[in-house]
């Protein structure tokens, strides 16, 4: 029992801290993530939706404190009682988005790796037995180090983590593992490879053969069978390959614009998801950064999920110099983690990417 304890005690531990550490480089991300579970359809607890940054940087802190006071075993019983609590509500989530296929990224690791909800649920029921483990045999968790050196640990821990959030909330993502990072081709990233995977399907063919109901089962073929056809049930078997940039455009009018704007040689995109939640304390600044850009031979655009009229305000109210375009709501907080972001392109690659915050640093040559 007691290498066993010491086994889960490691492998809890750093799993909590790279999990915790992962989403706490994008607090912003694992939000949108926690307004899919609060949303109507899902959980139905909208009321927490306008708190879910909070929630967000308030969890992902405590799960890598819990890991690292599991590893330096400081306050034994109150760190295993609080991973049990917390891993059976991950597992609770991880289910009910698979078995209800609601959520279909848990966000367990951000983006840095994508689990299926039946993997993330997999991977929280081993999570729960290893922590039941530690549980059960709590006595055999002795502390690596003295009292003192403990606090002072879990302090600095804590002291690391606050800044750090902080830091990527100003700015953006240290590490960025969406598709959408600095040197990405957004439109290499929408193609899909010649010899990529396809999908492959089940059809559940039915008929009526003499009165009865027979069903045959084929990956596409139609069957030859002596009987009158009822109909086909389809399951995908085996999932395709799927480019990590999808769903992507830019469009005015019912157009999507987005195959020759990508091929603007100088192109400056100001990033908007919701004009409702924008920061509109900065479009003053942003005028003047997108003036120098257009100045120095820039297209600049501006892109939103928000409708017409909220767009033309918008620009009408600040005098910009640009128009809006609309592009989903999804693909633009995926872009920046910022309302508003900017980026500056080179025929479809990013070249550089800012907070709202770092709009100085911008140069345009």
């Amino acid at each position: 029992m007691k290498y066993l304890v010491g086994f889960s005690r490691i492998i809890v531990g750093i799993l909590f801290i790279i999990s915790g550490f992962i989403k706490l480089n994008d607090p912003v991300g694992f939000s949108f993530k926690l307004e899919e579970y609060f949303s109507q359809g899902v959980l139905n607890l909208p009321f927490f939706e306008p708190y879910a940054l909070y929630i967000s940087v308030f969890v992902v802190i405590v799960e890598v404190l819990l890991g690292v006071m599991l590893l330096v075993g400081f306050r034994v019983k109150f760190t295993v009682w609080s991973l049990l609590l917390m891993i059976i509500g991950f597992t609770f989530l991880t289910f009910y988005s698979a078995y209800f296929n609601k959520v279909t990224d848990c966000g367990c690791f951000g983006d840095a790796l994508k689990l299926t909800p039946w993997q993330s649920f997999t991977k929280d029921i081993v999570l729960l037995l290893l922590i039941i483990i530690l549980f059960v045999g709590r006595r055999f968790i002795q502390p690596i180090v003295g009292d003192n050196a403990k606090r002072i640990i879990t302090v600095v821990a804590l002291v690391i983590c606050g800044l750090y959030a902080n830091h990527v909330l100003k700015h953006l993502p240290v590490i960025d593992f969406r598709p959408y990072n600095i040197g990405a081709n957004i439109e290499e990233g929408m193609g899909i490879p010649e010899d990529a995977p396809k999908a492959i399907y089940d059809y559940a063919w039915k008929f009526n053969v003499n009165g009865e109901e027979q069903t045959i089962v084929t990956q596409g073929d139609y069957p030859t069978v002596d009987g009158e056809y009822v109909s086909v049930e389809t399951t995908e078997v085996q999932a395709g390959y799927e480019p990590p940039i999808h769903d992507f455009t830019i469009e005015q009018n019912g157009e999507d614009f987005a195959a020759s704007l990508l091929q603007e040689p100088k192109l400056v995109m100001v990033v908007a998801y919701d004009l409702q939640k924008t920061n509109t304390n900065v479009y003053s600044e942003l005028k003047k950064v997108t003036d120098r850009a257009i100045k120095n031979g820039y297209k600049v655009i501006g892109m939103s999920a928000s409708n017409n009229e909220q767009s033309s305000e918008l620009v009408k109210r600040y005098s910009l110099g640009f128009e809006f375009y609309f592009t989903d709501e999804t693909a633009l907080k995926t872009i920046v983690r910022s309302n508003p972001g900017l980026l500056v392109l080179e025929k479809g690659t990013i070249k550089q990417k800012v907070h709202y915050n770092d709009m100085d640093e911008l140069k345009f040559e």
